[in-house]
């Protein structure tokens, strides 16, 4: 191989390398990938379920954020969720955070439903009114199979030992 042709390989090479970068850029500044304007709010959830870094946050169904971190409060064990709210998007510091689910196939979001407070959300703001993800398959379980008390557990449970035979109200004529 000539020297010539090394230079062409490297040339096309490069020229590969920029255009996947070009690609790369293009994807991620039209994905929300670059955007770091905006402030954050924090909200805290007994149960976080499926929700992961990227989820959207919304409102009346429009993207106003994403969840950009999600930790374990190490003294309350809840799902302390960080959001990334975009600038012009003023929230009431009495609106309700909830996670939800984006269809029954999985993924979900958190939905925002605006207070009436007149105070907005400071950035680092934290939610204090919160509902946490749903476990379906636990409700569909629950539904299937209801827990049974303790009095209906017995009930339905055989006897260990046989009554005793109870006298028969109709006893046969005597001599048969």
């Amino acid at each position: 191989m000539s020297q010539g042709e090394q230079w062409a390989e490297t040339g096309v090479g490069a020229a590969v390398l920029l255009a996947a970068g070009l690609f790369l850029a293009y994807a991620l500044s039209h994905a929300g990938g670059f955007k770091t304007g905006g402030y954050e709010l924090i909200a805290k959830f007994g149960q976080a379920g499926s929700l992961a870094p990227g989820a959207e946050v919304k409102v009346a169904g429009v993207k106003v954020g994403t969840v950009s971190k999600i930790s374990l409060d190490p003294k309350t064990f809840q799902a302390e969720t960080h959001m990334q709210i975009n600038d012009g998007v003023k929230l009431p510091d009495d609106s309700t955070a909830k996670i939800t689910s984006d269809s029954l196939l999985g993924g979900e979001h958190i939905a925002v439903e605006p207070g009436g407070s007149m105070a907005d959300f400071k950035p680092g703001g934290q939610f204090q009114n919160v509902q946490g993800a749903v476990d379906l398959f636990g409700l569909i379980g629950q539904v299937i199979r209801p827990q049974q008390s303790g009095a209906e557990q017995g009930a339905s449970q055989p006897a260990t030992q046989p009554a005793a035979k109870a006298a028969d109200p109709y006893p046969a004529p005597a001599g048969q």
